[in-house]
């Protein structure tokens, strides 16, 4: 099973790619070839969707097994596929790049601080799971500095001894720090993973690889 791919030339598979357990959203232009190595490697079923026409679709979409958030410009029509597949809900304030702003798997969420009180009772809602907000590596977009299953957390190699003890708390999980493609910290814009399976950016080495199966309890 091939694991390191890219989607349309790009390793940053997060950012163009938002998974769960079931499915795999991927822009329309990822060829048949990566849908199928997609499929392949999260036991989950690509679905071809854009949020306003956009093709990253990973910084714009973040859901769990229950629910998914979208960005709040997503268009009616897309929305409506989207909720063809899995319940779905907008996120609506002035910051709203759900993928990049939410960290969740089944049972809870880290979100960019800046959320209101309003985002996330709709995060609650939607993904059925507790939210808190917070940083990793300092950064606020803790939708791209980490990494969620129902296994394990990998985190930017800059999250603090206080960043990852929140998240411990919050999602009862082991936590590790990692990256992706060759040294970047962004962990969640190259790795896509599930319960089932993971697949990341051409560029991740080997030592990224065996870092990412080991946290996310894949061996």
């Amino acid at each position: 099973m091939k694991r390191k791919l890219n989607i349309s030339g790009s390793p940053v598979l997060g950012v163009f790619a938002s998974c769960t357990d079931e499915f795999v959203f991927v822009p329309h232009e990822a060829s048949q070839e990566t849908i199928v190595e997609l499929e392949e490697s999260l036991g989950a079923a690509a679905c071809r969707t854009s949020v306003s026409g956009s093709s990253i679709v990973g910084s714009l979409m973040r859901g769990n097994n229950t629910g998914m958030m979208v960005a709040g410009f997503v268009l009616e029509k897309e929305i409506r596929a989207i909720r063809k597949h899995i319940k779905a809900a907008r996120l609506t304030q002035e910051i709203n790049a759900a993928g990049n702003l939410i960290l969740a798997n089944d049972t809870a969420a880290l979100v960019h601080p800046d959320l209101s009180e309003k985002s996330i009772k709709i995060i609650q809602k939607t993904l059925e799971v507790e939210v808190k907000r917070g940083t990793l590596g300092g950064l606020k977009t803790v939708g791209m500095a980490g990494v969620a299953t129902n296994r394990g957390i990998l985190v930017h190699p800059k999250s603090s001894p206080a960043e990852i003890s929140i998240i411990e708390e919050l999602f009862k999980l082991p936590v590790n720090i990692g990256t992706v493609n060759f040294g970047s910290p962004l962990v969640g814009s190259g790795l896509l993973a599930n319960n089932k399976g993971y697949a990341v950016g051409e560029e991740t080495t080997s030592p990224e690889i065996s870092r990412i199966e080991d946290t996310l309890d894949y061996l």
